[in-house]
């Protein structure tokens, strides 16, 4: 499965960089990842950038306040399920300062909230990166997580 994350902003030297670099390296050892940067004056020419950036034959997952909470343990099951599904690329898109466009949200098939509180894009790219990791980790049974 490949993992695809598109965020708004720019890719070098942003908050949070290297816990992003970190994560991703880790993450390379249980699937391909890709980090894919969308720069855009709008939500309007965001959203259009965003699909454009989505693969064929993608699982889409936006990130949004509004959506499903998934606890660590919960989040790997979601995983476990795309890697039985034979899922070919689960993409996930981060909101820009004005969310996600409806453009890109009538194309996702999972909502998922990481918290009721917004958080900044580079602070969430973070926060992704690390619970990734963690999903894959509980996956194979690893020490990572501690309940």
């Amino acid at each position: 499965m490949n993992i695809i994350i598109i965020s708004p902003g720019k890719s070098k030297g942003y908050l949070g960089e290297d816990i992003v670099l970190e994560y991703t390296s880790r993450i390379s050892h249980y699937s391909s990842i890709e980090w894919k940067f969308i720069s855009a004056a709008d939500i309007k020419e965001e959203g259009e950038k965003i699909v454009k950036a989505i693969p064929e034959k993608s699982f889409l997952v936006i990130l949004d306040e509004k959506g499903k909470q998934l606890t660590s343990p919960g989040f790997s099951d979601f995983l476990n399920k795309r890697l039985n599904e034979s899922t070919k690329n689960l993409v996930f898109v981060i909101g820009g300062a004005y969310g996600i466009s409806d453009a890109v949200k009538e194309k996702a098939q999972f909502t998922w909230s990481l918290s009721t509180l917004v958080f900044p894009h580079e602070l969430v790219r973070s926060i992704l990166a690390e619970q990734m990791y963690r999903g894959f980790s509980i996956l194979r049974g690893e020490k990572y997580h501690h309940e």
